[in-house]
């Protein structure tokens, strides 16, 4: 038989939480993860689309830090798109993984514990560390590939990028599927989501964009089709789903750096995300609220500016400009710049809203 008329294998249905999705078909299950003081249940919610065709399974996870909310819109909007309808494969969608957090409008759980420094987790442990258990083992262990979403911490900024391990050519490989304007080489975190799965032979890309407790625009529209970029990589949708990626070129960095407050005070940004800066270059300005003191805030490397505080009160030692070193930062500080200049709004319809 030839490859031609060689039939594709048919999907198999999939169970979780007492659900079963057939193929074809989508279910919503609810996982009880635990209750309220009031006994109020806690369930984590997963989106289960399953292909009629078999492939690759791959769970898309946000706000495992509670506060950042434009992964979860990345969420809403991606199991309301049209591309879905060809699925090939099994699709996980986790809207909200901290959902006590997520409740209190916080990063940690209730016991300020942080929940991607919880994996692999204990069933047996803490809040967090039970979370952490149940979620890889009804999410992680069944697919073949994931997508962590996050953003800058409060009043942090990050620009549009991606992570991942160096030595995983499969990130890689999903990170210029992506297609955000960075992809930054990182070691993994202990207790971090992207290394337990790693542990379990689940290759997880991280992906980072705009900040916690605000939507952004940008990021989440750059989320989205970097997503949907991934799945058509793995095959799972098709090539007449394509559309151009937000970002027209992706440069990768080995090494970042912040640059931190030489003195505490009032800072003045003279430099935002995705500005390129060269070695002794002035990123901003503290002064002294209480005198006439002014101390210069300068880059100690030559590199492109993908993450900055927002928090206009510092104190000496604050992380204030992440830098990250890439060749040919010049172009990308103008295609970022380019980028940010269009109205990205034209891509939204009633489809997202």
């Amino acid at each position: 038989m030839t490859a031609k008329h060689r039939r594709d294998p048919k999907n198999q249905p999939f169970e979780i939480s007492g659900i079963r999705v057939k193929p074809g078909e989508h279910g919503v299950a609810s996982i009880p993860v635990s209750r309220l003081y009031t006994h109020t249940p806690v369930e984590l919610t997963v989106h289960v689309f399953q292909g009629k065709v078999a492939g690759p399974c791959l769970f898309v996870s946000a706000a495992l830090h509670g506060d950042e909310l434009n992964g979860v819109e990345i969420c809403r909007r991606l199991i309301r798109h049209r591309a879905l309808r060809g699925l090939r494969g099994t699709l996980l969608v986790i809207p909200v993984v901290n959902v006590l957090g997520f409740l209190h409008h916080s990063r940690y759980f209730p016991d300020h514990r942080d929940l991607n420094r919880s994996f692999p987790g204990l069933a047996s442990g803490s809040l967090a560390a039970r979370t952490a258990e149940l979620f890889m083992r009804e999410i992680v262990s069944r697919c073949t590939h994931g997508i962590d979403l996050h953003s800058g911490t409060r009043q942090r900024y990050n620009l549009p990028q991606t992570r991942g391990m160096a030595e995983s050519a499969v990130v890689e490989e999903m990170a210029k599927a992506f297609r955000a304007p960075v992809h930054l080489y990182t070691d993994f975190l202990e207790g971090s989501l992207r290394g337990a799965a790693h542990a379990v032979g689940v290759p997880v890309l991280l992906y980072e964009g705009g900040e916690a407790m605000r939507f952004d625009e940008v990021s989440i529209h750059a989320g989205l089709k970097g997503v949907l970029g991934v799945m058509r990589h793995l095959e799972m949708i098709g090539e007449g789903n394509k559309s151009a990626p937000p970002w027209a070129h992706w440069w990768t960095a080995h090494s970042s750096r912040w640059v931190r407050a030489p003195q505490s005070g009032m800072m003045w940004a003279d430099r935002r995300a995705g500005s390129h800066v060269r070695k002794g270059e002035r990123l901003g300005h503290i002064v002294n609220p209480l005198g006439r003191e002014t101390f210069e805030v300068l880059a100690d490397r030559e590199g492109v500016i993908i993450g900055h505080t927002n928090h206009p009160l510092v104190n000496q030692g604050d992380a204030l400009f992440h830098v990250a070193f890439v060749p040919d930062a010049e172009a990308m500080q103008e295609m970022v710049q380019e980028t940010l200049g269009v109205t990205l709004h034209e891509g939204l319809n009633d489809e997202f809203m």
